[in-house]
């Protein structure tokens, strides 16, 4: 092994051992993880850092601490994506006998494997594509050559829209030829770390709930009353748990189904309790019975419902309970409970008003009383979700430009062809595009606004075949410093709340001159 490959190997070392001591942690419980919910696409921007692992004829190519690093995976499955890659990387240095300064970057793209867990996901992929070179200095020319890397990562799951890339290392091989120096092979190193926009793949999983119902429901002491559960919403490859218990009688084993021995009871209502369990969450639910005095001497029946079942908080559900006595006697509902939120009624139907209770479900409950003071409970649930999350404006990409420039080259214009397919995906959301400037260059604050209207020209002009309606595009400019460009994607319902920005008054700016719309190949 060449001492180049050995000096990226070991650079690379450290990383690709950290990524394998986590995976031989997780992967083992992938397993044992509910089936997640897989986005159909993942969009990552961060920082990136590279070492070119290359010479050009006699001088090193210096490592590259400034980079940027986006990409765009499409997920056909759980574990299978198509990736594509862009990347940018530059150093700065004076040019030695020995060392050199020069730029890359990177347009790659092919398949991405993913070992997908509830909270940590670990990544392989492997892609090819065009790697670029550009020089600072005279002594070589640019050049564009065949590239290749691979590597992998783990992303942090944060909720169910953004994850973090907590490292990526990536080996990066190229050639260029460098006529009339001799070619110029890239055994490189590459460290990315950033954020994951997660989207799309459907509805979150419901949360586990069980049922209970107990047959017969009225029964002489010493008759056995069968109480069955049912959970739903049971995880994949999870096995329900039930633990029961009774308010009076004894309940036999720890199945779906119990038998409860009401011998030696006294006359009146007993509820019985049941406690489901997958492994992973827990839900319960209640049912009661009735032991009925062996006289005449019967209490009434009482049942209840709610109307919605479901409701997002803040919102009401009527409920209703409906009560006979077996001995046609005169009966009253009356005393309602609820074990949140405020129910209020008269009679057989009241109104549960969840203003302020948490999501989850309620009880509500009422007590039947015939003439003779005999009564009887009963009780329905309604479930209360929480409210939708308030759609939030957040950063989609970053385009940089040279100092004391605002034009929009090739990569730029790649970052802000996403940009483009992400608006045409989403036709309600808009856009805002923050000039910046970096305190060094002239008239900074006229350039970081000629900066934001170039990226909106292009993005307007229809020159990459997916022209954005201007009226959905905002300009700004920032106070953050830096010769770059940001661009935010506000959804529909959203507010744009970023800082240290004022509006751009575009009639006073010079947008670039109109380019020509590229022509569909021929077929």
């Amino acid at each position: 092994m060449s001492l180049r490959k050995q000096e990226v190997c070991c650079r690379l070392l450290p990383a690709f051992l950290m990524l394998s001591v986590l995976s031989v942690l997780i992967v083992p419980q992938l397993s044992a993880q509910d089936e997640t919910t897989t986005p159909k696409w993942e969009f990552f921007g961060g920082y990136s850092w590279s070492d070119p692992g290359a010479k050009v004829g006699a001088k090193t190519l210096r490592g590259q601490d400034k980079g940027w690093g986006a990409s765009v995976t499409y997920n056909g499955d759980k574990f299978f994506g198509l990736t594509f890659d862009l990347g940018g990387h530059y150093a700065r240095g004076d040019v030695t006998a020995s060392k050199t300064n020069g730029d890359t970057h990177t347009i790659m793209v092919g398949p991405k494997f993913t070992f997908r867990s509830e909270h940590v996901s670990p990544f392989i992929e492997a892609l090819v594509g065009l790697h670029t070179l550009s020089a600072h200095a005279q002594d070589f020319s640019s050049s564009n050559g065949f590239g290749s890397q691979v590597g992998g990562g783990i992303d942090v799951k944060v909720n169910r829209g953004l994850a973090i890339r907590v490292i990526q290392a990536d080996y990066i091989w190229a050639h260029h030829n460098l006529f009339p120096l001799p070619s110029a092979r890239f055994h490189g190193a590459r460290l990315q770390g950033g954020l994951v926009l997660l989207m799309g793949g459907g509805p979150p999983p419901q949360p586990l709930a069980v049922s209970a119902s107990a047959q017969p429901t009225e029964v002489l002491a010493g008759e056995p009353v069968t109480v069955t559960a049912n959970a739903t919403n049971v995880g994949k490859n999870r096995t329900v748990k039930y633990d029961w218990s009774s308010t009076g009688g004894k309940p036999s084993g720890n199945e779906a189904t119990t038998t409860i021995d009401t011998t030696g009871l006294a006359p009146g209502q007993y509820t019985v309790t049941v406690r489901a369990n997958d492994g992973k969450q827990t839900a319960q639910a209640t049912t009661n019975f009735t032991v009925k005095a062996p006289a005449p001497k019967n209490p009434p029946t009482m049942s209840c419902s709610a109307n919605p079942t479901t409701v997002r908080a803040g919102e009401s559900a009527a409920i209703t309970c409906q009560c006979t006595s077996p001995d046609n006697r005169p009966v009253n509902v009356s005393s309602w409970t609820a074990t949140a939120g405020r129910v209020s009624g008269t009679g057989g139907t009241s109104t549960l008003d969840t203003a302020g209770a948490a999501p989850g479900a309620i009880t509500v409950g009422a007590t039947c009383t015939d003439d003779r003071g005999l009564s009887v409970q009963a009780s329905t649930t309604v479930n209360v979700e929480a409210p939708p999350e308030k759609p939030q404006a957040s950063k989609l990409t970053e385009i940089f430009f040279k100092q004391n420039n605002a034009r929009v080259d090739n990569a730029a214009k790649g970052a802000l062809d996403g940009v483009a397919d992400r608006l045409l995906q989403d036709p309600n959301a808009r856009a805002v595009i923050v000039g910046q400037y970096d305190p060094a260059e002239r008239n900074g604050q006229a350039l970081a606004a000629q900066r934001a209207v170039n990226a909106k020209a292009y993005l307007t002009s229809g020159e990459n075949q997916k022209a954005v309606d201007g009226s959905r595009i905002d300009v700004r400019t920032g106070q953050d410093g830096g010769m770059r460009v940001e661009v935010y994607v506000v959804p529909e319902g959203a507010t744009f709340e970023e800082p240290n920005t004022t509006p751009v008054d575009e009639s006073k700016v010079k947008p670039p001159a109109a380019r020509p719309a590229r022509r569909a190949p021929r077929r």
